[in-house]
């Protein structure tokens, strides 16, 4: 009962204090625009519950997850402006303005419509490449200007984005990497769905491997199929496990963790401890780890960085204040000891509402340098 009420309850806020802005006090709740808007409220919120229902239980219809996604998204940039417009209209209230109302319901109207629009173009489109230059402690001179090519986060879910991710993958290829890593949340639903979206990351060239770790998402779904179905492809999955790359006579340990919702699942679940097991502790070492969370762990081991998503930068501003609560670090590179760097990407694809607003998707070229003097110091 206490979930019902909450799954009730946070969509009749989200559509509650945009009808309000909207509709009911700049019309004082007296005419035809009172009463159709109205309805389309209530429209809304009666589809909303049943559509994610539908869409990500256990029925996962591809229909109502786009349904209830798109109208969640909406939804949810129309109710953040809303919050900025009361706030304003506050302002306009104490500066003595005359038909605050409807001046406010306007601009929320005006500005909301154009970011969901902007946001819908910002997510379907593919992904900027954002290159990072990052030093490693103890890394090899052979392996000076080592390319990392990252994506993360591509949710192939209910739109069919085949097109979409073939064009991912000659961005990819068109940055040369030296290794290719998916850090988790591949797709959402089972690998008989899913698979044909993903396999064109078979096409990805990566001439030292293709590593690849489980998100959350996967568990959602069939994280072992997907594991596997990696494997069929070329990829190499680090389920708690490391590889070495070596060029020159120089090499480094690339290493992979499950994500911790994997603990569900017998034989799943991040083991630090057996991801490095047996590898050489002079060797700089590499993270795959899906939630910037996971970065106490990676600390305490003395890993050089860590190579993670989950966090979408936000997705939908201003979502990120909420991300923040929960990790560490939204987007970018960050320093968390005098050794260990983290790198957070804000994802290829996106999750659920296809909008991305001021938090746009990435293809992130993270290309390795031994650590200078200076930056040791």
């Amino acid at each position: 009962m206490p979930r019902l009420i909450m799954f009730l309850a946070i969509p009749a806020l989200l559509f509650a204090l945009p009808w309000w802005t909207l509709v009911a006090a700049p019309t004082s709740g007296a005419s035809t625009l009172f009463s159709l808007g109205t309805a389309v409220f209530l429209l809304g919120y009666l589809t909303l519950p049943p559509a994610m229902t539908a869409g990500h239980g256990a029925r996962q219809s591809d229909l109502a997850s786009i349904v209830g996604d798109t109208l969640l998204g909406i939804m949810w940039v129309f109710f953040s402006w809303s919050v900025i417009g009361t706030v304003a209209g506050w302002a306009l209230a104490l500066a003595g303005v005359d038909d605050r109302a409807r001046i406010v319901a306007t601009g929320v109207f005006a500005v909301s419509t154009v970011l969901v629009v902007y946001g819908i173009v910002e997510a379907r489109r593919v992904p900027r490449v954002r290159t990072v230059h990052v030093d490693i402690p103890g890394l090899g001179p052979s392996l000076d200007g080592l390319r990392l090519v990252v994506v993360t986060d591509t949710h192939y879910a209910a739109l069919d984005r085949l097109r979409w991710s073939e064009r991912v993958v000659e961005l990819v290829n068109a940055q040369q990497p030296d290794i290719a890593c998916h850090a988790g949340d591949l797709a959402d639903g089972s690998v008989a769905k899913r698979h044909p979206q993903v396999d064109t990351l078979g096409k990805v060239e990566a001439p030292f491997g293709r590593f690849y770790i489980t998100g959350n998402h996967e568990y959602f779904g069939d994280g072992p199929g997907w594991i596997d179905h990696m494997t069929s492809i070329g990829w190499q999955p680090l389920h708690n496990q490391h590889e070495i790359v070596t060029r020159g006579g120089d090499s480094l340990v690339i290493a992979g963790i499950d994500d911790p919702t994997g603990k569900a699942v017998p034989g799943h679940g991040p083991d630090l401890d057996a991801a490095l097991a047996n590898a050489d502790p002079s060797l700089p070492v590499v993270l795959l780890a899906h939630q910037p969370r996971q970065i106490a762990d990676t600390v305490a081991a003395g890993i050089a960085l860590q190579i993670s998503g989950h966090t979408h930068g936000g997705q939908i501003w201003p979502f990120h204040y909420l991300v923040r609560l929960e990790q560490p670090v939204v987007a970018g590179l960050s320093r968390h000891s005098d050794r260990t760097q983290l790198y957070t990407s804000r994802g290829t694809g996106f999750w659920g509402p296809q909008l991305r607003v001021f938090a746009p998707s990435e293809i992130t070229v993270l290309i390795l340098h031994p650590e200078s003097p200076r930056a040791a110091a």
